[in-house]
């Protein structure tokens, strides 16, 4: 960061004899400090003041000042804040607190012989909860914007659409995305018999279980199909919750199942894989954000409500 120093205009004491008696001109000011040149940042600064020269020094110009064991140090440009960095205009405002719960749909101290489904959660919380299916978007900068904006996901993943692609899943997962279970192969379950469904959802359980050491508790059916059967089978998977959604970002906007075409707190928001090589996963997840923000909500972690 560069200063500029105004220069100082010199006091000259000039002797003047009258009628034999000495005198001294008064002092004259200095003109007014110079300002330093400070880059945008959001945080607090430490600005160098200027202390006027006297005695000795009389006539060099100002040096810059600050107090010990506090140094000036220049700040970012706000281009290069991390929201900035992501397309948005604001940071996201923090979500509230939440200790991670068993699942406040429990409905009392026993849970219930099938999980519910849910495509959103009662809650007076200002969040709404973005979830991604399948694996197969796979940019590692999308990482990077998880970690830089602190964003809480969770990522529905397929075994066959992942394949060799769990590494990405595992830096996901270390910078707080959640992972949960989509099927081993992405069939349609609904009227399927109870032993293929099982097979879909518990060895999805298994291959997640060996790789990251985790059981998920939560479950996206493909397509949103489901049926009894598909509860019974997830339930002796070790399912605690079926999760739907009530919005979908697709290439360019929001698309709604039912109720009003707004956000509303509480609601699951799936985030459409793209298969028509259009916006990235990163530019569509951008614009949900925007749109969450217009809308005055913030980011949950849906794993902290189920």
């Amino acid at each position: 960061m560069r200063r500029r120093t105004a220069p100082l205009t010199s006091v000259v004491a000039l002797a003047v004899t009258l009628t034999g008696c000495a005198g001294s001109a008064g002092p004259v000011e200095h003109p007014g400090r110079t300002a330093t040149e400070r880059a945008r940042s959001t945080g607090p600064t430490t600005e160098p003041t200027t202390e006027p020269s006297t005695g000795p020094d009389a006539g060099r110009a100002a040096r810059p000042h600050v107090s010990a064991g506090r140094a000036a140090r220049p700040h970012a440009p706000a281009a290069e804040q991390p929201y900035r960095r992501w397309g948005l205009d604001a940071p996201l405002a923090p979500a509230p607190a939440r200790t991670p719960a068993a699942g406040p749909l429990a409905g009392g101290p026993a849970r219930p012989a099938l999980p519910p489904v849910v495509d959103r959660i009662p809650t007076r919380d200002k969040v709404v909860f973005l979830t991604y299916d399948d694996g197969a978007e796979r940019d590692p900068r999308f990482v990077t914007m998880v970690r830089e904006l602190r964003l809480p996901v969770s990522m529905f993943l397929t075994d066959s659409v992942v394949g060799p692609g769990y590494a990405h899943f595992a830096r996901l997962r270390s910078v707080g995305a959640g992972l949960q279970n989509h099927t081993l192969d992405h069939a349609a379950l609904r009227g399927l018999p109870y032993a293929g469904q099982r097979a879909e959802i518990c060895g999805q359980q298994d291959k997640l279980k060996a790789r990251f050491g985790l059981r998920p508790r939560l479950f996206r059916p493909p397509y949103g199909a489901y049926d009894a059967v598909t509860l019974r089978a997830a339930a002796d998977c070790g399912i605690t919750a079926v999760v739907l959604w009530r919005a979908a970002m697709g290439p360019t906007d929001l698309t709604y199942t039912h109720g009003s075409h707004r956000l509303r707190p509480g609601d699951v928001v799936a985030v459409d894989p793209d298969e028509t090589g259009g916006p990235s996963l990163r530019e569509r997840t951008t614009r949900l954000l925007r749109r969450i923000q217009e809308q005055g909500l913030t980011v949950g972690r849906l794993e902290d409500y189920l």
